[in-house]
């Protein structure tokens, strides 16, 4: 019975270690051919950091790539403050059409991103005029990835809240703490794992949201994901290995950041 439990063990691992190496080879084949010389990729290896040097006078990476990091930026406080204000609502009151409200989280979800790019196109074709409004722009990429970025934010607070201890606010209350009192010294900072892992989730959706980026966004104007896109269609250039390079480097910094002042768990 061990001798099985040593075999299954040892595939498990084995299982695990290829899946990593298939997540993590092509990133780092990336990594690395971005400071190989050759535009070809070509081999021998040449260490030279001229496509960095490329990537910052290309005016219109830079550019998409700004208007990509202001916008999940913006996105990621609406998102996160809504998000976790929704939670809070469907986690401490009972009012009519709740559990119908917590159903329609999950079809965002769900449906694919082309239907929904669509239905925002036409939905902002229709409404925005009659505000004065243009119908396609930063604005509407703004509200496209918040509506996105929503149902990810509750779902991962409401999942917080869920195994929230109530009698730590009551015992709060009980001393005489204000209600405001007791938010901030007392629930802040028991669901700020969880705000905090939304934050990044809702900041992660936007960054990388490629079809309503595409969708809403003006001529001229483009984000990172649309203007890679446009990039490879045109003729695949090593900048744009330099430009994910450094995404990969922040991203990977962002999170260990983030490791090192919260538990995996929710521990603080």
């Amino acid at each position: 019975m061990k001798r099985k439990l040593d075999i299954g063990g040892g595939i498990a691992k084995t299982y695990l270690a290829l899946v990593l190496l298939f997540l993590y080879v092509p990133i780092l084949v990336m990594a690395l051919l971005a400071f190989n010389r050759s535009p070809l990729y070509q081999m021998p290896f040449e260490f030279d950091l001229v496509w960095f040097k490329a990537l910052a006078e290309n005016d219109r990476l830079l550019n998409a790539g700004w208007n990509s990091v202001v916008i999940a930026l913006v996105n990621t406080v609406v998102a996160t403050v809504l998000g976790t204000a929704a939670a809070l609502a469907f986690s401490r009151y009972q009012f009519r059409g709740r559990q119908v409200m917590q159903l329609l989280l999950l079809p965002p979800i769900t449906i694919p991103w082309l239907v929904i790019g669509t239905a925002m196109l036409v939905f902002f074709y229709w409404t925005f005029p009659l505000m004065g409004l243009r119908p396609r722009g930063l604005h509407a990429i703004l509200l496209g990835h918040v509506a996105l970025s929503l149902p990810y934010v509750i779902i991962v607070v409401g999942a917080r809240l869920a195994d929230f201890p109530k009698a730590v606010e009551e015992a709060a209350a009980t001393l005489g703490a204000t209600p405001w009192q007791t938010f901030w010294r007392v629930s802040a900072p028991i669901i700020a794992p969880g705000v905090v892992a939304a934050a990044l989730f809702a900041f992660a959706t936007s960054f990388d949201q490629f079809v309503i980026s595409y969708f809403l966004a003006p001529p001229g104007v483009t984000t990172l994901p649309v203007e890679i896109y446009t990039s490879i269609r045109k003729g695949f250039t090593p900048e744009i290995n330099a430009i994910s390079t450094i995404i990969i480097a922040v991203s990977m910094g962002v999170m260990l950041i983030t490791a090192r002042f919260y538990k995996f768990g929710g521990e603080r």
